[in-house]
């Protein structure tokens, strides 16, 4: 593959893990040591009607790079615009992750790939979840959440455990004076999370365990962010400096911890109490 600059050549905004650059339909990455167990979970995925995914072109190992289709569609990145917070993002997200669950549901993957760990599920599972799906890695057309990008850090996992992950990022699961200093402030995120149980079709069991999933997705956040910094990834180095060093960021991931392992009754009721009028 000839890797040289393009005139085309355009480099996409918001990758923490990776640089990507699009190349007229299609984007170029550097690909992850388990690629070709991924690109062949994607094509299988893509073979059977999901269409919410990038779809893999090729993989090559001379220079170790991928080659993808790229998605299109509008991808809020932060400062999130207005209507990246609203009701209906939260929902469409929901609904968006469990088309692909539904879809992952029927696709096989190499169980002996090694998959990454590192925002994976403790219990492992059966389906292959995608474990980062934030704002910057959802694609929306026509307001509506229309796909997943960016599977770099997917592996096995149970279903509720990406469903922690989207309420992690949506809600956002922050205390409130940390919600104050962003651009949800204000936001109900009891309400939110409600959202995303209604919006994903969540049953009962997994409304029940999501508020203690939860607290367990922001612990595995917490030390994979905190590996990231060790290794020296400019992108989280720049993150926390931003944040206030290392010990304004250590003590906002603890606060948040504290909080939501406080919040998990109010939570518990917020998910499984009665259904919210529809009106206003």
């Amino acid at each position: 593959m000839e890797t040289g600059h393009h005139e085309r050549d355009q480099e996409l905004a918001g990758g923490m893990m990776n640089t990507v650059v699009r190349r007229g339909d299609h984007v170029v990455r550097r690909a992850p040591p388990h690629a070709g167990a991924l690109h062949r979970y994607l094509t299988a995925l893509s073979d059977h009607g999901f269409t919410g995914a990038p779809r893999p072109l090729g993989l090559y190992p001379g220079d170790g790079t991928e080659e993808l289709t790229f998605v299109e569609g509008d991808v809020a990145l932060p400062p999130f615009p207005a209507w990246s917070r609203t009701d209906d993002t939260v929902t469409s997200s929901a609904r968006l992750l469990r088309r692909y669950h539904d879809a992952a549901a029927r696709v096989p993957f190499d169980t002996g790939a090694a998959w990454p760990t590192a925002l994976g599920d403790p219990e492992g599972g059966t389906v292959l979840c995608h474990n980062d799906p934030c704002l910057e890695n959802l694609v929306f057309r026509g307001g509506a959440a229309a796909a997943l990008i960016d599977f770099d850090l997917a592996a096995p996992g149970r279903p509720v455990w990406d469903v922690a992950a989207l309420a992690f990022y949506l809600g956002p699961a922050l205390p409130p004076e940390a919600l104050a200093r962003t651009e949800f402030a204000g936001a109900d995120v009891a309400h939110r999370l409600r959202l995303v149980a209604d919006g994903y079709g969540l049953c009962d069991t997994d409304r029940r365990a999501l508020p203690e999933t939860l607290v367990r997705y922001h612990e595995v956040s917490h030390v994979f962010v905190r590996d990231m910094v060790d290794q020296g990834n400019r992108a989280f180095v720049d993150a926390v400096e931003r944040a206030g060093g290392w010990q304004v960021w250590e003590h906002a991931r603890e606060r948040r911890g504290v909080w939501l392992r406080g919040q998990r009754t109010a939570f518990l009721a917020a998910l499984t109490g009665p259904e919210p009028s529809s009106g206003g």
